[in-house]
C-alpha cells in the first residue's frame, strides 16, 4: 500500500481468529487503531451471515447466524486489509467524583502513589472512551499515561453500586447501575451514565473525552416532574395476584445492539417460550411471562386463552361459583352446587381458557427451574430497542412483575386457532445435568490437567446464580498463564474462569465483554437446558464430539462453502 507521499505502508491484517462457541469468532488485532478500523469496516460492509460486531481492547467479536457462517466469516477476516478509522470528534464530559471507594487505599499501595496520589493521577489527565461494553453506559476509558494500571480483583463482587468509579488494567469506567463486577472501586458519582430518554443514551460514548473532577459530595438534580397521565383501563389481560420469586416479561431478545453495551437478554429457555406461544396461536417471538420456581398467580380480566410450558408444575385454576368449566377438566366435587369457589387443574403444554375473574396458580416445579406463561395476543408492553424483554443486568425493559400489576393482552396472535397439546422434553432436576461444550477462545490458558478437571467433576449451581450467570462450586481450576486478559467480547454459554478458579456460566443477561479467560462455551442448542438447571443442581461438562479439547481455532472453509459465499 502506498500513501499520499509515495511511501510504502505495511498492510494491517487480523493477527488471528479464535472460535467463541459455534456461532461467533474473535478476531485478534495489534492495537486499538486496528480494532476500530475493523469494526468500522464490518459495520459499513457486513459479511454474509454477520449478525453483530463488538469491539474491545484488542479484539473484535463477530456473531453469525449459523456455525457455517461463522466459519466463513473466520476465513474472510484473515484476508481483510484494514484502513484507518474515521476521525471522531472528542466531546468533553466532566464527571464529578467523590473519592471514597472501598479499594482506594489498595490501589494506592498497588501503584505506589498513595491515596492522594491516585486521586491526583485520576483527575489530572484526560480519559478517552475507546469502546463500550459490559453493560449499557459502561465506557472503557483510556488515560494519557499508565500510572494507574492495576489488576482486577481476584474474585468479582456480586453487586457493585451504581455510580461507582473504578479502575482495571489501563482503563477507568463508571458503573451505570448496580451490577456484578471485578474492577477496583476508587470513588462514586451521581452522573447518569445511561438514559434511554436522551437522544444519546450513553453520557460517555466511544470517542468522547472525560475529565474527572474531585468533589466533597455528590450533587444530583431532581428529576423534572412530569404530568401524571392516568393509565387506560385494562379491558383484556391478566392481573398479577402474586408474582412469585421472580417473574419477568421476556421474548426472544434484542440483538444487534452490542455496540451500545446492550446484551440480547430474552427467554433463557427459548424453546419453551416458543412452545407456549405456539399453543395459544401467537407469533414465536411474542412476549410472555418467565417465572422461577413457581408461586406466580394471575387473574383473568376478560376471558383469556393461556398456555404454560417449561418446568413441569401443577397448574390450578380457582373459579367463581358461576363460572363455566372446560370439558374434561378435574374440579372439586364439593363445589359442584355453586356454593363457593371451585378448583380445577389443567395440564402443562396445553392451551386452556381462563375466564373473566378466574385465577391461575403455578406450583413449584417437579423438575427444571423456569416456566413460561403465554396469553393469546402476547403481553402488550412498550418495546425498548425492538424488544419487550427484561434485561436484569442493564435494567432495560419492563420491571419485574409486582402484586396488583395489570398485563394487557396485545394483538400478536398470528393464528385463528390454538395449537394441539405438545410433549415436553425432560427437564433437569437436582441430579447431574450433562452439557456439551466446545473449547473457549482462551482454553490455552489452561493445561491438560485443568481441562481434564473441568470435565471430570460435577459442578454445583450456587445460590448467587441468576439470569446474568450461573456461579459454580467445585474444585478450582488452575491457570497456566498469569496476569490480566484484555477485556473482550463474549457470548451466552461462555464459561469464564476468574483467578479463584471457579467458573461462571454466562446466561442471556451476561455482560457483553469480560476480562477473565473463557475455558469453554456451551453449544447453542443446549443453552435452553442450561437455563433450566435449578439452584443446587449439578452440571457435568462434556466436550462435543466434533471438537478437540486442544483446538480453539475455527476450522478452514471448504472449497464448496467458499464457492457459495
Amino acid at each position: 500500500m502506498i500513501d499520499t507521499a509515495g511511501q510504502t505502508l505495511a498492510v494491517q491484517k487480523v493477527r488471528s481468529v479464535r472460535a467463541v462457541g459455534t456461532r461467533a469468532v474473535l478476531a485478534e488485532l495489534s492495537g486499538t487503531q486496528d480494532v476500530l478500523a475493523l469494526q468500522a469496516l464490518l459495520v459499513e460492509h457486513p459479511l454474509p451471515g454477520q449478525l453483530d460486531v463488538l469491539a474491545a481492547a484488542e479484539t473484535v467479536l463477530v456473531t453469525a447466524d449459523s456455525p457455517v457462517s461463522a466459519r466463513r466469516i473466520a476465513a474472510r477476516l484473515l484476508q481483510l486489509d484494514l484502513t484507518a478509522p474515521a476521525h471522531r470528534e472528542g466531546e468533553l464530559v466532566v464527571i464529578d467524583t467523590v473519592y471514597d471507594g472501598e479499594d482506594l487505599a489498595e490501589v494506592g499501595e498497588l501503584t505506589g502513589l498513595g491515596t492522594d496520589g491516585v486521586i491526583a493521577a485520576h483527575t489530572g489527565q484526560i480519559w478517552t472512551v475507546a469502546f463500550a461494553g459490559f453493560a449499557p453506559g459502561f465506557g472503557y476509558m483510556v488515560g494519557e499515561n499508565q500510572v494507574l494500571e492495576v489488576p482486577r480483583r481476584s474474585s468479582p463482587r456480586t453487586a457493585v453500586p451504581a455510580g461507582s468509579v473504578a479502575l482495571a488494567g489501563n482503563y477507568s469506567a463508571v458503573y451505570p447501575r448496580r451490577s456484578p463486577g471485578g474492577w477496583q472501586l476508587i470513588g462514586r458519582t451521581g452522573a447518569t451514565m445511561w438514559d434511554l430518554d436522551r437522544e444519546q443514551p450513553a453520557l460517555a460514548a466511544p470517542g468522547h473525552q472525560v475529565q474527572y473532577r474531585a468533589v466533597r459530595d455528590i450533587v444530583t438534580l431532581a428529576p423534572e416532574q412530569q404530568a401524571q397521565i392516568p393509565a387506560p383501563e385494562l379491558r383484556s389481560g391478566l392481573r398479577v395476584v402474586a408474582p412469585g420469586l421472580q417473574s419477568l416479561i421476556q421474548d426472544l431478545g434484542r440483538y444487534g445492539h452490542s455496540g451500545l453495551g446492550v446484551s440480547a437478554a430474552g427467554a433463557l429457555d427459548r424453546a419453551s417460550l416458543r412452545r407456549a406461544n405456539r399453543l395459544v396461536g401467537n407469533a414465536p417471538s411474542a412476549a410472555a411471562v418467565e417465572t422461577v420456581a413457581g408461586g406466580l398467580t394471575v387473574q383473568a380480566v376478560g376471558d383469556q386463552v393461556l398456555a404454560v410450558a417449561g418446568a413441569p408444575s401443577e397448574l390450578t385454576i380457582e373459579s367463581r361459583s358461576d363460572a363455566g368449566f372446560d370439558a374434561g377438566s378435574d374440579f372439586d366435587d364439593a363445589d359442584e352446587a355453586g356454593s363457593g369457589p371451585s378448583w380445577r387443574t389443567v395440564p402443562m403444554a396445553t392451551p386452556f381458557a381462563l375466564l373473566d375473574g378466574e385465577t391461575l396458580s403455578i406450583g413449584a416445579p417437579e423438575s427444571g427451574f423456569r416456566s413460561y406463561l403465554a396469553v393469546r395476543g402476547g403481553v402488550d408492553t412498550a418495546p425498548v430497542l425492538g424488544s419487550r424483554s427484561t434485561d436484569t443486568m442493564s435494567g432495560i425493559g419492563p420491571a419485574p412483575l409486582a402484586t396488583g400489576q395489570l398485563l394487557a393482552a396485545g394483538g400478536e396472535a398470528e393464528s385463528g386457532v390454538v395449537g394441539h397439546p405438545e410433549l415436553q422434553p425432560e427437564y433437569p432436576g437436582t441430579g447431574v445435568t450433562v452439557l456439551d461444550v466446545v473449547p473457549g477462545p482462551r482454553a490455552d490458558w489452561f493445561d491438560q490437567g485443568a481441562l481434564d478437571s473441568f470435565t471430570a467433576q460435577d459442578w454445583e449451581v450456587k445460590p448467587q446464580s441468576n439470569r446474568v450467570g450461573m456461579r459454580l462450586q467445585g474444585t478450582p481450576l488452575q491457570r497456566t498463564r498469569q496476569g490480566e486478559l484484555a477485556s473482550e467480547g463474549t457470548v451466552a454459554g461462555a464459561l469464564q474462569v476468574p483467578p479463584e478458579g471457579l467458573p461462571v456460566l454466562f446466561l442471556a443477561d451476561h455482560p457483553i465483554t469480560g476480562g477473565y479467560p473463557v475455558i469453554a462455551v456451551v453449544v447453542d442448542s443446549q443453552l435452553d437446558r442450561a437455563g433450566q438447571v435449578p439452584i443446587g443442581g449439578k452440571i457435568r461438562f462434556r466436550w462435543a464430539e466434533s471438537t478437540l479439547t486442544g483446538n480453539a481455532t475455527p476450522q478452514p472453509v471448504t472449497p464448496e462453502e467458499e464457492a457459495s459465499y
